[in-house]
């Protein structure tokens, strides 16, 4: 395993305006997401993380999720036409989860979308290039829009005391915001879009934050920010965080580029819900998915409990084996569970072992085969 690896950082790596922040607090681990710094660690364990997340409250630097800001006239046209997921009902103030597919149907972002008026949106990315891919298919069809990256660096504020801390900082208008929902919150003069929304299983909040005004420092405004929610966070025992593996896991939460890329489609990815065969509206890969639709799909991705020592997370995709020894699998993402004492991952199964409670084997990178199981996403309670 590599380790003590040092991360050159030049223009092409983007520090965050909590990047000191970070930093100050002990971080250990960095990532790279969207061409910015991610914290992947801190001083305590994943495990020690884990627990605290599901009673405490946390602060993650989550500023990797950009913007793909889109407005003009044609906005609602453009952002329709990446989706499967119909748009139409959709209101000023919400959030929607939207898979955004290539020409063959598959995957190449699932990101979450905010609608901040009739003529503008967010388009909150995961890992891959959508500013671009939106950029194109606006030219190719003559729309009028406007499309960037604004500076707006999310901060997510996470975990079941997370709402108290939020009431402290912006007020009692926070419990008004319903899950998926967002609403402008004012700090230090300047508007930001705080929504209830976050990358794990636990109750928790984003501040979209952006200095609006030409004469704030983005970095000083941040830490400002920051240091803010810190100090109220004291009573409720706040840490600094990250993007927890095990809480993702059991949440049943993919990571695009690892749990799937864009050889997948939406159906393996159990996204049905935001792919209704009967929509009438024009989207890329329509007529792609609709060929998987009538034809049916190979996989799908599942949860898989298995036995032996605790696993600390994989670096390598891990076999699934069926019982009469056939690759039916791999698992991406992979760790020990404190909370079902076992290991648990994600992995997509072939069609006849998808099965629920079906036996399945895990192969280490060792070669031990250690026994398994099929079960849902999310993980049982």
């Amino acid at each position: 395993m590599l380790k003590n690896i040092k991360l050159n950082m030049s223009r092409r790596i983007r520090r965050t305006p909590y990047t000191g922040m970070v930093e100050k607090h002990g971080v250990s681990d960095f990532t790279v997401v969207n061409h910015m710094l991610l914290p992947k660690g801190f001083k305590n364990s994943v495990e020690t993380d884990y627990w605290h997340l599901s009673k405490e409250v946390q602060i993650w630097d989550v500023s990797c999720q950009r913007q793909v800001q889109i407005s003009g006239p044609d906005a609602s046209k453009l952002v329709q036409r990446l989706t499967p997921r119909s748009i139409t009902k959709m209101e000023t103030g919400k959030c929607f989860y939207i898979p955004i597919l290539n020409e063959n149907a598959g995957m190449i972002n699932d990101p979450v979308l905010l609608k901040l008026d009739d003529d503008m949106f967010w388009i909150s990315i995961a890992d891959s290039d959508i500013l671009l891919w939106a950029k194109a298919y606006a030219l190719g069809l003559n729309l009028n829009v406007n499309i960037e990256e604004p500076d707006v660096y999310p901060l997510a504020i996470q975990g079941p005391k997370s709402e108290n801390l939020m009431i402290k900082v912006f007020g009692e208008d926070i419990k008004k915001i319903k899950f998926f929902n967002f609403r402008i919150m004012d700090f230090e003069g300047t508007k930001q879009v705080v929504a209830r929304s976050g990358y794990s299983k636990q109750d928790g909040f984003e501040i979209y934050f952006k200095a609006y005004d030409n004469h704030f420092d983005t970095t000083e405004m941040g830490e400002k920010l920051w240091k803010t929610i810190w100090d109220a966070g004291q009573e409720f025992n706040i840490s600094p965080g990250c993007p927890n593996l095990i809480d993702r896991i059991e949440g049943g939460l993919m990571s695009y580029g690892n749990d799937f890329t864009n050889e997948n489609n939406p159906l393996e990815c159990n996204l049905e819900q935001y792919c209704k065969p009967e929509v009438n509206h024009e989207y890329i890969g329509k007529e792609a998915l609709k060929l998987i639709q009538n034809n049916g799909i190979k996989q799908k991705i599942r949860g898989i409990i298995f036995e032996g020592n605790p696993c600390s997370g994989i670096g390598q995709p891990l076999p699934v084996l069926s019982k009469d020894n056939k690759q039916i699998g791999q698992i991406t993402s992979g760790i020990y569970s404190p909370r079902i004492k076992k290991n648990i991952g994600l992995s997509m199964i072939l069609k006849d072992y998808w099965g629920i409670g079906e036996s399945i084997f895990v192969q280490m990178l060792d070669g031990e085969k250690r026994r398994g199981t099929i079960t849902t996403l999310p993980f049982p309670k």
